[in-house]
């Protein structure tokens, strides 16, 4: 009789032997062709079809863009494994053994009652890992190819745990507004490599703002940028039906409209 366990480890090997058929002598052309180099933008595509299907609330998408992405992880374990560099069971036991090591609290004999105590136990373990003696500075370590976003929450994260960080959220504010100020005299003196510099430091500072408040910068744009899609498209929706055309619409009329929208969606918050 089979168990659940059983199942899983069957259809696991299922997939890995998917992959080999895929990448063998009779398998597909496309995929025989691909390397790591060439996976990158589908490895990335995939990462945000899942975040977009998480943002969605419905299972199944979720399920089926874990499934797309899982086959990424396959995927380069198979041509890893064709290069005799690794294969999917070297990176099964790479993680079990980190993520074993890096719970001495559920592991061992170490304790962390909260989140926080988690966390700093985690850092302190991993500047004992292999290659973490390699950085020689705090904020060294960072994903080249973070989002921008992103990549400045995580310097300021990594800043502010060894105390290079604001203590209060007024003096925050005060910096957001300080570098606007500066935006607005680069934009005078019509500098535009000054401009460009101080509206990267407006940027970094309203990032820093998001994160000192606990928000996660890159969510909360991008649920505004959808909000601002969602009222753009009732502004096409309502000139429709008043039968005009957006590109004929002064600002005026289309701010006026722009408006109601926002009104209407407060309204049925």
């Amino acid at each position: 009789m089979s168990t659940e366990k059983d199942k899983s480890i069957s259809l696991f090997h299922d997939m890995v032997e998917l992959m080999e058929k895929l990448r063998g002598k009779d398998g597909c052309p496309w995929d025989k062709e691909q390397t790591h180099v060439t996976l990158k933008p589908y490895l990335v595509e995939e990462t945000y079809e899942v975040i977009d299907a998480i943002d969605s609330g419905i299972p199944d998408k979720l399920k089926e863009e874990l499934a797309d992405l899982f086959l990424q992880i396959v995927f380069h374990c198979q041509i890893a494994t064709e290069k005799n560099e690794f294969d999917i069971n070297d990176v099964m036991k790479l993680c079990l053994e980190k993520m074993t090591r890096r719970h001495p609290h559920v592991f061992g004999d170490s304790t962390a009652a909260t989140s926080d105590e988690v966390v700093q136990q985690w850092e302190a373990i991993k500047k004992q890992e292999k290659g973490y003696e390699e950085r020689k500075s705090v904020v060294d370590g960072l994903p080249k190819h973070l989002p921008a976003l992103q990549k400045a929450q995580k310097v300021q994260k990594k800043v502010a745990k060894v105390g290079f960080d604001w203590k209060d959220i007024n003096d925050v504010i005060a910096k957001v507004e300080e570098e606007l100020e500066e935006v607005k005299a680069a934009i005078s003196k019509k500098e535009t490599k000054d401009m460009e510099e101080e509206i990267g430091d407006l940027l970094f500072s309203v990032v820093n703002l998001s994160r000192f408040l606990k928000f996660d910068t890159e969510n909360i744009l991008h649920k505004t940028i959808y909000k601002f899609v969602d009222r753009f498209k009732k502004i096409e929706k309502e000139l429709a039906a008043r039968g005009k055309d957006i590109e004929q619409c002064s600002i005026e009329e289309l701010d006026s409209i722009w408006n109601m929208v926002k009104l209407n969606d407060r309204k049925n918050i």
